[in-house]
C-alpha cells in the first residue's frame, strides 16, 4: 500500500426525490470499506454524489487535498478520476470489449490507436484477450464484470466505487467472480467504496464498514467490530450474530 495515497472524505447530505441520505465517513487507501444497509437506505444515492452525477445539497467530497464536491458545485464527473463499476455493469453495448476498456483513455483525448494499446495491458490482467473482438450481448455475466472492472482501473482513478459489483451475477458465478475481485483489490492502493447489502461481500472485500439506514449512519468499524456488537438489529442479522 502507498502509506501518502489520499483518503477519500465524505460530509454529506443529499436530498433526492423526497429521500435525504446524510453520511460522513473516511476511506482509506488499501481499507476497502463496504456501505452496508437495505434497499432503500440511499447507498447508491452517496455513491452516485461522490462521483458527481448528482450534486450535494450541503457539504463536501475531497480525495486529499482536493474538493470534489463543495454543496451543489464541484467538479464535473469526468474530470474527477473516479472509477465507477454499477450494478448492470453499464457497458458500452456498440463496442467491442477492447474499445469499452479503451474508453476512458479516449475521454481523455488518446487516439483510437493509443488508446488501444493503452488498453492491452488490461486486457491481460483481466485475462481478457481472448474476448477482446467480442461485443457486451456475447459474454457472460463475468465477464462483463471483468470488462467493468478493466474499464474502471484504466482511467487510473484516485477512487474506485463498486456499486453492488455482483448482484447481477448467478450464485454460481458469484463466488468466483467474488474471489477473483478479492484479488484485485489487494493490488489497488487507493480508496474503495464497496456498496453492498450481501454479508458475503463484506467479510471477503472490506476492512472498513459504514452501516447506512433510512438515508442516516448507524455504526461503522471493522466486520469484526460490528459482528461483535451490533447497534441495530439488521446489523445482528447481516453478520449472523
Amino acid at each position: 500500500m502507498t502509506e501518502d495515497a489520499p483518503a477519500l472524505a465524505v460530509d454529506a447530505r443529499v436530498d433526492r426525490d423526497g429521500f435525504t441520505a446524510v453520511a460522513a465517513f473516511e476511506a482509506r487507501a488499501g481499507r476497502p470499506l463496504a456501505l452496508v444497509g437495505p434497499n432503500g437506505a440511499g447507498k447508491s444515492t452517496l455513491v452516485a454524489a461522490i462521483a458527481g452525477l448528482i450534486p450535494l445539497t450541503t457539504g463536501t467530497v475531497r480525495v486529499g487535498g482536493l474538493t470534489l464536491s463543495a454543496g451543489p458545485h464541484g467538479v464535473a464527473p469526468e474530470l474527477r478520476r473516479v472509477g465507477v463499476v454499477f450494478q448492470d455493469f453499464l457497458l458500452f453495448e456498440h463496442l467491442t470489449v477492447h474499445d469499452n476498456v479503451a474508453f476512458a483513455a479516449r475521454m481523455r483525448g488518446a487516439t483510437r490507436a493509443d488508446a488501444r494499446a493503452a488498453a492491452s495491458p488490461w486486457l491481460e490482467r483481466f485475462e481478457l484477450d481472448p474476448l477482446a473482438a467480442r461485443h457486451p450481448a456475447g459474454l457472460s455475466g463475468g465477464q462483463r464484470q471483468r470488462v467493468a472492472l478493466a474499464r474502471a482501473l484504466a482511467s487510473d482513478p484516485a477512487v474506485l466505487l463498486l456499486d453492488e459489483p455482483l448482484a447481477a451475477l448467478d450464485a454460481e458465478t458469484r463466488d468466483g467472480v467474488r474471489e477473483d475481485l478479492t484479488g484485485h483489490l489487494r493490488d489497488f492502493d487507493r480508496p474503495v467504496v464497496l456498496v453492498t447489502h450481501d454479508a458475503d461481500d463484506v467479510r471477503a472485500l472490506a476492512d472498513d464498514v459504514v452501516v447506512l439506514q433510512s438515508g442516516r449512519v448507524t455504526q461503522r468499524g471493522t466486520p469484526e467490530q460490528l459482528r461483535a456488537r451490533p447497534a441495530t438489529p439488521y446489523v445482528a442479522r447481516l453478520l449472523g450474530r
